[in-house]
């Protein structure tokens, strides 16, 4: 009985001390590839306020590609910085290869700001940073699946999950203009 309690407890507090670590993890744990496929350390933006964007350029919504190009050219030097992932998830909007959506979103929208490797944001392929902004055993604060293209992830400056704002919302919504303007 003793060892069967014993064996238990083990159990308990290695589940325990998993999920309490996976909940300690913040931005800079991960690393992806930019549109070049170049190693991309998220540690890197250490001290900077980021939005990431999962992104696609056959959507109703690839018009916010300019708001949120006019966000970061109104608040990069402030410390923004805006990370748009291409994923074909959502009824295949995003087809192109990684080329294709570099030579898109520059001839179309002038985007500046970093976009990443094409990856998957929803399913059981999606990437580690796509489990840890979606979901709460992951990052301790919320559940968020990634409902269409364009959500946007809030991360605040030491790296943690402060919120979403769901596909519709503009990029220029006071919720996003409100969490970069706080200090």
């Amino acid at each position: 009985m003793a060892k069967k309690l014993y064996i238990f407890a083990t159990l308990f507090i290695l589940s325990l001390t998993h999920t309490l670590l996976a909940q300690n993890k913040n931005l800079y744990d991960f690393k992806v590839k930019d549109i070049d496929g170049k190693a991309f350390d998220l540690s890197s933006l250490k001290g900077k306020k980021v939005l990431i964007v999962n992104v696609a350029s056959k959507c109703g919504l690839t018009p916010q590609y300019a708001q949120l190009e006019e966000l970061y050219q109104k608040y990069k030097d402030q410390g923004l910085v805006i990370l748009g992932f291409p994923s074909n998830d959502f009824k295949e909007q995003e087809p192109g290869t990684n080329a294709e959506i570099k030579e898109f979103c520059t001839l179309n929208y002038g985007v500046t700001f970093p976009i990443m490797d094409k990856v998957k944001v929803v399913g059981e392929n999606k990437i580690p940073l796509y489990q840890w902004l979606t979901e709460k055993k992951q990052n301790g604060k919320f559940d968020a699946e990634v409902q269409w293209n364009f959500q946007k992830f809030m991360i605040n400056a030491d790296g943690s999950l402060a919120g979403y704002v769901l596909p519709k919302g503009s990029p220029l919504s006071s919720e996003i203009i409100d969490w970069i303007e706080k200090p």
